[in-house]
Protein backbone atom coordinates (compact mmCIF):
# COMPACT_ATOMS: atom_id res chain seq x y z
CA UNK A 1 0.00 0.00 0.00
CA UNK A 2 1.46 3.10 -0.77
CA UNK A 3 1.12 6.64 0.44
CA UNK A 4 -2.06 7.88 -1.37
CA UNK A 5 -3.90 5.17 0.73
CA UNK A 6 -3.28 5.87 3.75
CA UNK A 7 -0.88 3.73 5.35
CA UNK A 8 1.59 6.91 5.90
CA UNK A 9 0.01 9.52 7.60
CA UNK A 10 2.45 12.20 6.06
CA UNK A 11 1.66 15.97 6.28
CA UNK A 12 0.97 17.76 2.68
CA UNK A 13 4.16 19.22 3.65
CA UNK A 14 7.12 17.63 2.02
CA UNK A 15 9.40 18.80 4.96
CA UNK A 16 6.96 17.98 7.41
CA UNK A 17 8.30 15.36 10.39
CA UNK A 18 5.34 14.72 12.25
CA UNK A 19 3.26 12.15 10.71
CA UNK A 20 1.23 11.08 13.86
CA UNK A 21 -2.57 10.66 12.89
CA UNK A 22 -4.53 13.40 14.32
CA UNK A 23 -8.07 11.84 15.45
CA UNK A 24 -8.84 14.59 17.74
CA UNK A 25 -12.51 15.10 15.32
CA UNK A 26 -15.84 15.13 16.88
CA UNK A 27 -16.56 12.40 15.11
CA UNK A 28 -13.68 10.27 16.24
CA UNK A 29 -14.34 7.78 18.83
CA UNK A 30 -14.00 9.56 22.33
CA UNK A 31 -11.19 7.52 23.07
CA UNK A 32 -9.29 8.54 20.24
CA UNK A 33 -9.48 12.11 20.81
CA UNK A 34 -8.56 11.53 24.45
CA UNK A 35 -5.33 10.56 23.11
CA UNK A 36 -2.12 12.09 24.99
CA UNK A 37 -0.86 14.92 22.81
CA UNK A 38 3.14 14.04 24.80
CA UNK A 39 4.61 11.85 27.34
CA UNK A 40 3.37 13.51 30.54
CA UNK A 41 -0.39 13.73 29.35
CA UNK A 42 0.20 9.52 29.48
CA UNK A 43 -2.03 8.21 31.70
CA UNK A 44 -0.38 5.60 34.71
CA UNK A 45 2.72 4.15 33.60
CA UNK A 46 4.69 5.49 36.05
CA UNK A 47 7.15 2.50 36.23
CA UNK A 48 8.75 3.42 32.84
CA UNK A 49 7.86 6.94 32.89
CA UNK A 50 9.29 8.46 35.83
CA UNK A 51 11.65 11.52 35.09
CA UNK A 52 15.17 9.79 34.82
CA UNK A 53 13.95 6.74 33.77
CA UNK A 54 15.49 4.78 30.84
CA UNK A 55 12.32 5.21 28.16
CA UNK A 56 12.40 9.67 29.02
CA UNK A 57 15.95 9.29 28.95
CA UNK A 58 15.98 8.17 25.01
CA UNK A 59 13.29 10.20 23.91
CA UNK A 60 14.26 13.62 25.68
CA UNK A 61 17.66 12.82 23.66
CA UNK A 62 15.81 11.41 20.25
CA UNK A 63 18.33 8.54 20.81
CA UNK A 64 16.37 5.68 20.79
CA UNK A 65 16.69 2.49 18.48
CA UNK A 66 13.77 -0.24 18.67
CA UNK A 67 11.12 -0.37 21.44
CA UNK A 68 8.28 -3.02 22.00
CA UNK A 69 5.78 -2.33 24.34
CA UNK A 70 3.67 -5.21 25.72
CA UNK A 71 0.69 -5.22 27.52
CA UNK A 72 -3.06 -5.83 28.12
CA UNK A 73 -5.46 -4.33 25.55
CA UNK A 74 -6.29 -0.32 26.91
CA UNK A 75 -3.07 0.23 28.56
CA UNK A 76 -1.69 2.75 26.52
CA UNK A 77 0.68 1.09 23.77
CA UNK A 78 -0.60 3.03 20.71
CA UNK A 79 -1.08 6.50 23.08
CA UNK A 80 2.95 6.06 24.04
CA UNK A 81 3.62 5.01 20.03
CA UNK A 82 2.09 8.42 19.15
CA UNK A 83 3.09 10.53 21.85
CA UNK A 84 6.71 9.33 20.99
CA UNK A 85 6.58 10.69 17.52
CA UNK A 86 5.54 13.96 18.30
CA UNK A 87 7.90 14.61 21.12
CA UNK A 88 10.82 13.60 18.43
CA UNK A 89 8.62 15.46 15.44
CA UNK A 90 9.32 11.88 13.70
CA UNK A 91 7.92 10.70 10.35
CA UNK A 92 5.44 8.02 11.58
CA UNK A 93 3.68 4.91 9.52
CA UNK A 94 1.31 3.15 11.44
CA UNK A 95 0.58 -0.85 10.14
CA UNK A 96 -2.06 -3.46 11.71
CA UNK A 97 -0.36 -6.60 11.61
CA UNK A 98 -3.63 -8.43 10.88
CA UNK A 99 -4.06 -6.54 7.84
CA UNK A 100 -0.70 -6.32 6.53
CA UNK A 101 1.15 -8.23 4.18
CA UNK A 102 4.81 -8.21 2.90
CA UNK A 103 4.46 -6.48 -0.02
CA UNK A 104 2.77 -3.71 2.07
CA UNK A 105 6.12 -3.94 4.67
CA UNK A 106 8.19 -3.76 1.35
CA UNK A 107 6.69 -0.68 -0.20
CA UNK A 108 6.88 1.18 3.78
CA UNK A 109 10.77 -0.29 4.37
CA UNK A 110 11.58 0.76 0.78
CA UNK A 111 10.12 4.38 1.25
CA UNK A 112 11.86 4.39 4.59
CA UNK A 113 15.09 3.94 3.00
CA UNK A 114 14.82 7.17 0.64
CA UNK A 115 14.26 9.29 3.62
CA UNK A 116 17.03 11.02 5.43
CA UNK A 117 16.14 10.76 9.09
CA UNK A 118 14.68 7.36 10.15
CA UNK A 119 11.10 6.95 10.16
CA UNK A 120 9.28 5.05 12.99
CA UNK A 121 7.27 2.23 12.22
CA UNK A 122 4.66 1.40 14.68
CA UNK A 123 3.35 -2.26 14.27
CA UNK A 124 0.33 -2.68 16.41
CA UNK A 125 -0.38 -6.70 17.48
CA UNK A 126 3.04 -7.51 16.31
CA UNK A 127 2.90 -11.43 17.09
CA UNK A 128 0.41 -11.71 14.35
CA UNK A 129 3.72 -10.84 12.07
CA UNK A 130 4.77 -14.76 11.10
CA UNK A 131 8.76 -14.92 11.13
CA UNK A 132 9.47 -13.84 7.34
CA UNK A 133 7.56 -10.50 8.68
CA UNK A 134 9.74 -10.07 11.45
CA UNK A 135 12.93 -11.22 9.89
CA UNK A 136 12.27 -8.71 6.99
CA UNK A 137 12.23 -5.76 9.26
CA UNK A 138 15.62 -7.00 10.95
CA UNK A 139 18.34 -5.53 7.77
CA UNK A 140 16.42 -1.72 8.10
CA UNK A 141 16.18 -2.02 12.06
CA UNK A 142 19.94 -2.86 12.22
CA UNK A 143 20.87 -0.13 9.64
CA UNK A 144 18.43 2.38 11.45
CA UNK A 145 16.68 2.71 8.89
CA UNK A 146 13.46 2.68 10.66
CA UNK A 147 12.96 3.35 14.19
CA UNK A 148 10.69 -0.09 15.46
CA UNK A 149 7.81 0.23 17.74
CA UNK A 150 5.60 -2.65 18.49
CA UNK A 151 2.86 -3.35 20.59
CA UNK A 152 1.53 -6.69 21.72
CA UNK A 153 -0.57 -8.22 24.29
CA UNK A 154 1.06 -11.61 23.83
CA UNK A 155 4.47 -12.81 25.76
CA UNK A 156 7.11 -11.07 23.49
CA UNK A 157 9.18 -14.18 24.62
CA UNK A 158 6.77 -16.48 22.49
CA UNK A 159 5.89 -14.53 19.98
CA UNK A 160 8.75 -12.39 18.61
CA UNK A 161 11.75 -13.83 16.73
CA UNK A 162 14.42 -13.59 19.29
CA UNK A 163 17.24 -11.66 16.52
CA UNK A 164 14.60 -8.69 16.28
CA UNK A 165 13.77 -8.88 20.37
CA UNK A 166 17.69 -8.38 21.18
CA UNK A 167 17.79 -5.41 19.21
CA UNK A 168 14.91 -3.93 20.93
CA UNK A 169 13.87 -2.45 24.22
CA UNK A 170 11.18 -3.99 25.96
CA UNK A 171 8.66 -2.86 28.20
CA UNK A 172 5.67 -3.90 30.08
CA UNK A 173 2.74 -1.83 30.00
CA UNK A 174 0.61 -2.25 32.85
CA UNK A 175 -3.82 -2.27 33.46
CA UNK A 176 -4.16 1.64 34.93
CA UNK A 177 -4.85 2.32 38.43
CA UNK A 178 -8.68 3.09 38.94
CA UNK A 179 -7.52 6.39 39.92
CA UNK A 180 -5.58 6.80 36.87
CA UNK A 181 -8.91 6.28 34.77
CA UNK A 182 -11.28 8.31 37.24
CA UNK A 183 -8.72 11.26 36.30
CA UNK A 184 -8.58 11.02 32.33
CA UNK A 185 -12.73 10.02 32.58
CA UNK A 186 -12.94 13.86 35.23
CA UNK A 187 -10.78 15.25 32.14
CA UNK A 188 -13.12 14.18 29.31
CA UNK A 189 -16.35 15.14 30.86
CA UNK A 190 -15.07 18.75 31.26
CA UNK A 191 -12.87 19.31 27.87
CA UNK A 192 -15.05 21.20 25.19
CA UNK A 193 -12.24 20.51 22.80
CA UNK A 194 -11.52 16.90 22.63
CA UNK A 195 -14.14 15.53 25.34
CA UNK A 196 -17.79 15.42 25.87
CA UNK A 197 -17.42 18.98 27.63
CA UNK A 198 -19.95 20.61 25.51
CA UNK A 199 -22.32 18.03 25.74
CA UNK A 200 -22.60 18.90 29.43
CA UNK A 201 -22.71 15.04 31.16
CA UNK A 202 -22.12 15.74 34.79
CA UNK A 203 -20.99 12.18 37.17
CA UNK A 204 -19.54 12.24 40.70
CA UNK A 205 -16.18 11.01 41.56
CA UNK A 206 -17.90 8.05 43.22
CA UNK A 207 -19.85 7.00 39.69
CA UNK A 208 -16.38 7.48 37.67
CA UNK A 209 -14.68 5.67 40.31
CA UNK A 210 -17.15 3.12 39.55
CA UNK A 211 -17.21 2.52 36.14
CA UNK A 212 -13.42 2.93 35.95
CA UNK A 213 -13.03 -0.51 38.17
CA UNK A 214 -15.42 -2.16 35.92
CA UNK A 215 -12.79 -1.66 33.11
CA UNK A 216 -10.41 -3.97 34.39
CA UNK A 217 -7.82 -1.33 33.96
CA UNK A 218 -8.62 -0.88 30.27
CA UNK A 219 -8.65 3.19 29.53
CA UNK A 220 -10.04 2.89 25.94
CA UNK A 221 -12.91 0.44 27.60
CA UNK A 222 -13.60 3.15 30.16
CA UNK A 223 -13.80 6.00 28.02
CA UNK A 224 -16.18 4.23 25.30
CA UNK A 225 -18.35 3.51 28.26
CA UNK A 226 -18.61 6.80 29.69
CA UNK A 227 -19.57 8.43 25.81
CA UNK A 228 -21.84 5.66 25.64
CA UNK A 229 -23.31 5.95 29.01
CA UNK A 230 -23.23 10.21 28.14
CA UNK A 231 -24.62 10.31 24.48
CA UNK A 232 -27.94 7.53 25.84
CA UNK A 233 -28.41 10.93 28.11
CA UNK A 234 -30.05 14.10 27.30
CA UNK A 235 -27.56 16.80 27.73
CA UNK A 236 -26.74 18.12 30.98
CA UNK A 237 -27.87 15.15 32.25
CA UNK A 238 -26.31 13.25 35.38
CA UNK A 239 -24.67 9.89 35.24
CA UNK A 240 -26.39 7.76 37.91
CA UNK A 241 -25.70 4.43 39.53
CA UNK A 242 -28.64 3.38 37.78
CA UNK A 243 -27.46 3.87 34.27
CA UNK A 244 -24.06 2.62 35.62
CA UNK A 245 -26.00 -0.66 36.65
CA UNK A 246 -27.28 -1.17 33.41
CA UNK A 247 -23.65 -0.95 31.70
CA UNK A 248 -22.58 -3.46 34.55
CA UNK A 249 -25.03 -6.10 33.61
CA UNK A 250 -23.93 -5.43 30.05
CA UNK A 251 -20.16 -5.80 31.03
CA UNK A 252 -17.88 -8.55 29.31
CA UNK A 253 -15.18 -9.81 31.19
CA UNK A 254 -11.67 -9.10 29.75
CA UNK A 255 -10.69 -12.40 28.82
CA UNK A 256 -8.12 -13.57 25.64
CA UNK A 257 -8.42 -17.08 25.08
CA UNK A 258 -4.94 -17.38 23.44
CA UNK A 259 -3.63 -13.99 25.14
CA UNK A 260 -1.95 -13.53 28.22
CA UNK A 261 -4.82 -13.72 30.26
CA UNK A 262 -5.77 -17.15 29.40
CA UNK A 263 -2.42 -17.89 30.30
CA UNK A 264 -2.19 -16.46 33.67
CA UNK A 265 -5.81 -16.76 34.78
CA UNK A 266 -5.66 -20.87 34.65
CA UNK A 267 -1.97 -20.42 36.47
CA UNK A 268 -4.00 -18.81 38.86
CA UNK A 269 -6.55 -20.77 39.14
CA UNK A 270 -4.26 -24.11 39.58
CA UNK A 271 -1.86 -22.33 41.88
CA UNK A 272 -5.01 -21.49 44.47
CA UNK A 273 -6.09 -25.15 43.95
CA UNK A 274 -2.58 -26.74 44.69
CA UNK A 275 -2.55 -23.97 48.14
CA UNK A 276 -5.75 -24.94 49.11
CA UNK A 277 -7.49 -21.73 49.00
CA UNK A 278 -10.76 -23.08 47.41
CA UNK A 279 -12.39 -19.30 47.46
CA UNK A 280 -9.67 -17.87 45.13
CA UNK A 281 -10.06 -21.03 42.59
CA UNK A 282 -13.43 -20.30 42.76
CA UNK A 283 -13.16 -16.67 41.58
CA UNK A 284 -10.66 -17.77 38.58
CA UNK A 285 -12.95 -20.55 37.69
CA UNK A 286 -15.63 -17.67 37.71
CA UNK A 287 -13.37 -15.53 35.88
CA UNK A 288 -12.54 -18.28 33.22
CA UNK A 289 -16.09 -19.32 32.54
CA UNK A 290 -17.19 -16.19 32.19
CA UNK A 291 -15.41 -14.87 29.95
CA UNK A 292 -15.88 -18.02 27.30
CA UNK A 293 -12.87 -20.50 28.74
CA UNK A 294 -13.64 -23.83 26.98
CA UNK A 295 -14.85 -26.01 30.09
CA UNK A 296 -12.96 -28.90 28.34
CA UNK A 297 -9.49 -26.81 29.39
CA UNK A 298 -10.56 -26.69 32.67
CA UNK A 299 -11.36 -30.29 33.26
CA UNK A 300 -8.24 -31.47 31.55
CA UNK A 301 -6.05 -28.94 33.92
CA UNK A 302 -7.93 -30.68 37.16
CA UNK A 303 -7.08 -34.19 35.89
CA UNK A 304 -3.21 -33.47 35.51
CA UNK A 305 -3.70 -31.74 39.00
CA UNK A 306 -5.23 -34.19 40.82
CA UNK A 307 -2.19 -36.60 40.10
CA UNK A 308 0.28 -33.54 40.27
CA UNK A 309 -0.70 -32.24 43.40
CA UNK A 310 -3.04 -34.56 45.40
CA UNK A 311 -1.87 -38.11 44.12
CA UNK A 312 -1.93 -40.19 46.69
CA UNK A 313 -2.89 -38.07 49.88
CA UNK A 314 -7.01 -38.29 48.62
CA UNK A 315 -6.85 -41.22 45.50
CA UNK A 316 -10.30 -40.14 44.88
CA UNK A 317 -9.49 -36.64 43.44
CA UNK A 318 -8.71 -38.27 40.05
CA UNK A 319 -11.89 -39.92 39.32
CA UNK A 320 -13.39 -37.62 40.24
CA UNK A 321 -11.59 -35.21 37.75
CA UNK A 322 -12.06 -37.57 35.02
CA UNK A 323 -16.07 -37.84 36.21
CA UNK A 324 -15.94 -33.65 35.52
CA UNK A 325 -14.29 -33.75 32.16
CA UNK A 326 -16.57 -36.65 31.15
CA UNK A 327 -19.37 -34.06 32.20
CA UNK A 328 -18.02 -31.35 30.47
CA UNK A 329 -18.34 -33.65 27.14
CA UNK A 330 -21.59 -35.58 28.13
CA UNK A 331 -23.83 -32.38 29.81
CA UNK A 332 -22.52 -29.24 27.72
CA UNK A 333 -22.61 -25.67 29.45
CA UNK A 334 -23.88 -24.11 31.45
CA UNK A 335 -25.14 -26.77 33.67
CA UNK A 336 -20.68 -28.37 32.99
CA UNK A 337 -19.87 -25.63 35.20
CA UNK A 338 -21.62 -27.03 38.51
CA UNK A 339 -19.32 -30.20 37.47
CA UNK A 340 -16.74 -28.22 37.47
CA UNK A 341 -17.39 -26.26 40.42
CA UNK A 342 -17.63 -29.46 42.33
CA UNK A 343 -14.05 -30.96 41.49
CA UNK A 344 -12.50 -27.69 41.84
CA UNK A 345 -13.64 -27.49 45.77
CA UNK A 346 -12.91 -30.97 46.54
CA UNK A 347 -9.28 -31.03 45.05
CA UNK A 348 -8.82 -27.13 46.58
CA UNK A 349 -9.89 -29.09 50.01
CA UNK A 350 -8.03 -32.10 49.40
CA UNK A 351 -5.18 -32.55 51.29
CA UNK A 352 -1.91 -32.20 48.91
CA UNK A 353 1.02 -34.21 48.04
CA UNK A 354 3.37 -34.63 45.02
CA UNK A 355 5.12 -37.85 45.34
CA UNK A 356 3.61 -39.14 42.38
CA UNK A 357 5.39 -36.36 40.62
CA UNK A 358 8.77 -37.08 42.45
CA UNK A 359 9.08 -40.25 42.34
CA UNK A 360 8.64 -40.29 38.22
CA UNK A 361 10.91 -37.61 37.81
CA UNK A 362 13.91 -39.51 40.46
CA UNK A 363 12.96 -42.85 38.17
CA UNK A 364 13.74 -40.69 34.81
CA UNK A 365 17.05 -39.10 36.86
CA UNK A 366 18.25 -42.62 38.07
CA UNK A 367 17.92 -43.76 34.66
CA UNK A 368 19.39 -40.72 32.94
CA UNK A 369 22.19 -40.81 35.37
CA UNK A 370 23.34 -44.43 35.63
CA UNK A 371 23.74 -47.89 32.96
CA UNK A 372 20.51 -48.96 32.65
CA UNK A 373 19.57 -52.01 34.90
CA UNK A 374 19.04 -55.52 33.04
CA UNK A 375 15.41 -57.34 34.57
CA UNK A 376 16.68 -59.71 37.33
CA UNK A 377 15.95 -63.49 35.70
CA UNK A 378 13.91 -64.35 38.09
CA UNK A 379 11.06 -61.46 37.14
CA UNK A 380 11.52 -61.99 33.26
CA UNK A 381 8.36 -63.62 31.39
CA UNK A 382 8.94 -67.46 31.47
CA UNK A 383 6.41 -68.01 28.47
CA UNK A 384 7.94 -70.09 25.85
CA UNK A 385 10.47 -73.18 25.83
CA UNK A 386 13.30 -70.82 25.01
CA UNK A 387 12.87 -68.85 27.97
CA UNK A 388 12.45 -71.35 30.01
CA UNK A 389 15.83 -73.01 29.14
CA UNK A 390 17.52 -69.64 29.68
CA UNK A 391 15.98 -70.00 33.25
CA UNK A 392 13.70 -66.76 32.95
CA UNK A 393 12.05 -67.03 36.05
CA UNK A 394 13.72 -69.17 38.42
CA UNK A 395 13.54 -68.19 41.75
CA UNK A 396 10.74 -66.03 41.66
CA UNK A 397 8.83 -66.05 45.00
CA UNK A 398 4.80 -65.45 44.65
CA UNK A 399 4.31 -62.95 47.03
CA UNK A 400 0.75 -63.67 47.94
CA UNK A 401 2.36 -67.06 49.51
CA UNK A 402 3.62 -64.90 52.44
CA UNK A 403 2.47 -62.98 55.43
CA UNK A 404 1.11 -59.51 54.43
CA UNK A 405 2.64 -60.20 50.38
CA UNK A 406 6.18 -59.95 51.07
CA UNK A 407 8.36 -62.48 50.21
CA UNK A 408 11.49 -59.86 50.88
CA UNK A 409 12.64 -60.90 46.59
CA UNK A 410 14.51 -57.75 45.53
CA UNK A 411 12.76 -56.32 42.19
CA UNK A 412 15.94 -54.17 40.96
CA UNK A 413 19.26 -55.80 41.22
CA UNK A 414 20.65 -52.17 42.70
CA UNK A 415 17.69 -51.22 44.98
CA UNK A 416 16.61 -47.79 44.43
CA UNK A 417 15.26 -45.02 46.62
CA UNK A 418 12.60 -43.20 44.26
CA UNK A 419 9.66 -42.92 46.24
CA UNK A 420 8.98 -40.97 49.41
CA UNK A 421 5.44 -40.55 50.53
CA UNK A 422 3.98 -37.61 51.90
CA UNK A 423 2.49 -37.44 55.43
CA UNK A 424 -0.99 -35.64 54.45
CA UNK A 425 -3.81 -37.54 54.42
CA UNK A 426 -4.04 -41.08 52.94
CA UNK A 427 -0.83 -41.01 52.34
CA UNK A 428 0.32 -40.98 55.98
CA UNK A 429 -0.70 -44.68 56.49
CA UNK A 430 0.87 -45.59 53.22
CA UNK A 431 3.97 -44.20 54.88
CA UNK A 432 3.46 -46.04 57.77
CA UNK A 433 2.28 -49.29 55.63
CA UNK A 434 5.72 -49.36 53.50
CA UNK A 435 7.82 -48.74 56.61
CA UNK A 436 6.14 -52.04 57.97
CA UNK A 437 6.75 -54.08 54.91
CA UNK A 438 10.59 -52.89 54.79
CA UNK A 439 10.90 -54.33 58.08
CA UNK A 440 9.01 -57.27 57.08
CA UNK A 441 11.65 -57.56 54.12
CA UNK A 442 14.77 -56.99 56.02
CA UNK A 443 13.56 -59.92 58.66
CA UNK A 444 12.60 -62.28 55.67
CA UNK A 445 15.71 -61.96 53.99
CA UNK A 446 17.66 -62.83 57.86
CA UNK A 447 15.69 -65.79 57.51
CA UNK A 448 13.63 -65.03 60.74
CA UNK A 449 9.81 -65.78 60.90
CA UNK A 450 7.59 -63.01 60.35
CA UNK A 451 5.70 -61.58 63.28
CA UNK A 452 1.74 -61.93 63.69
CA UNK A 453 1.86 -59.00 65.57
Amino acid sequence: MDEDQGTLFDSPADDARTAVPDARTQRAPLAARMRPRSLAEVAGQRHILEPGSLLPRLIASNRFGSLIFYGPPGCGKTSLAEAIARETSSRFVRVNAVMSNVAELRGILATARMRAEPTIVFIDELHRFNKSQQDLLLPDVEAGVIRLIGATTHNPGFYVNPPLLSRSHLFRLDPLPTGEIVRVLRAALEDSDRGLGVHGTRATDEILGSLAALCDGDLRRALNALEVLAMSLPRSAEITAQELEIFARERRIRYDADEDEHYDTISAFIKSVRGGDPDAAMYWLAKMLSGGEDPRFIARRLVILASEDIGLADSRALPLAVAAHHACDFVGLPECELNLAHATLFLATSPKSNSATMALGAAKEALASGPVQEVPVALRDKGGQASKRMGHGKGYEYSHEFPEGISGQDYLEKPLKIYKPGTAGAEAAIAERLERWRALKAEMKKGIPPSHD
